[in-house]
């Protein structure tokens, strides 16, 4: 008995995952299509039909009513969160006067709430071990998962983790990737890193000698206690 409730608890947050990183079903289809597949089928819409079916992708394939089913579900469970959400913001009343990025992260928190912008911060810098990292973090993903208050009154130092957009290890040279509710990192580019907004499918360019897009700006950000700080800011417009 205990196994089955595992196995069903490990499936279920598999699910949860699934739900939260993908914005449509053909969206959640097109993740488990390679470009192998492509390059031999040619056609796209086939493609996600052999994965809807199983033949491709691996691991249980989702029925698009079961995804429909549990994305309502969830945007319901996110609204009822939203709503009950302490209205005060995590910057409010935070004296950051010392810290340059604190301020601009503060001047930016209430648009990324409210979803009007989304914010992908770059930091460089050292982490406990003193080794070098470096990664791209969701700013609106990261306030919704975490207690930011302790990063505006300097308990914390925000930095790069494993789990964000991307991140790297100098010293170890360990890469990852991942994509979030508001992103999906296409990293096997000729052009490099780039994240897709999952709102507006705006492709959003971190090249600092590229254009970062429609409706994107690239800011870069001096503060005392970090080596490199960059923050690139879309405006969200949902795509009609």
């Amino acid at each position: 008995m205990r196994k089955a409730e595992d196995d069903y608890s490990v499936h279920s947050g598999h699910t949860d995952h699934i739900i939260s990183s993908y914005a449509t079903y053909e969206e959640y289809l097109d993740a488990q299509i390679s470009a192998k597949d492509l390059y031999y089928l040619e056609d796209e819409n086939l493609a996600r039909q052999l994965v809807e079916l199983g033949y491709r992708g691996s691991g249980e394939t989702l029925r698009r009513e079961e995804f429909e089913t549990r994305k309502k579900a969830a945007e319901i469970v996110r609204v009822q969160k939203a709503k009950a959400m302490h209205k005060t913001l995590a910057s409010q009343g935070k004296d950051l006067s010392e810290s340059p990025f604190l301020q601009e992260l503060a001047d930016r928190e209430e648009m990324v709430r409210n979803g009007k912008l989304t914010s992908i911060i770059f930091i460089r810098d050292r982490n406990r071990k003193g080794q070098e990292i470096s990664g791209y973090i969701d700013y609106a993903h990261r306030l919704k998962t975490e207690h930011f208050e302790v990063y505006f009154e300097r308990k914390k130092k925000l930095l790069p983790r494993p789990t964000d957009l991307s991140f790297y290890n100098w010293e170890t040279q360990t890469p990852t990737s991942n994509p979030t509710p508001n992103f999906q990192v296409i990293a096997d580019n000729e052009a490099g890193l780039l994240f897709k907004n999952k709102r507006d499918r705006k492709i959003i360019n971190v090249d600092p000698k590229a254009d970062p897009g429609d409706n994107s700006r690239r800011v870069e950000i001096k503060s005392p206690e970090y080596m490199q700080i960059v923050i690139y800011d879309h405006v969200t417009r949902r795509k009609a």
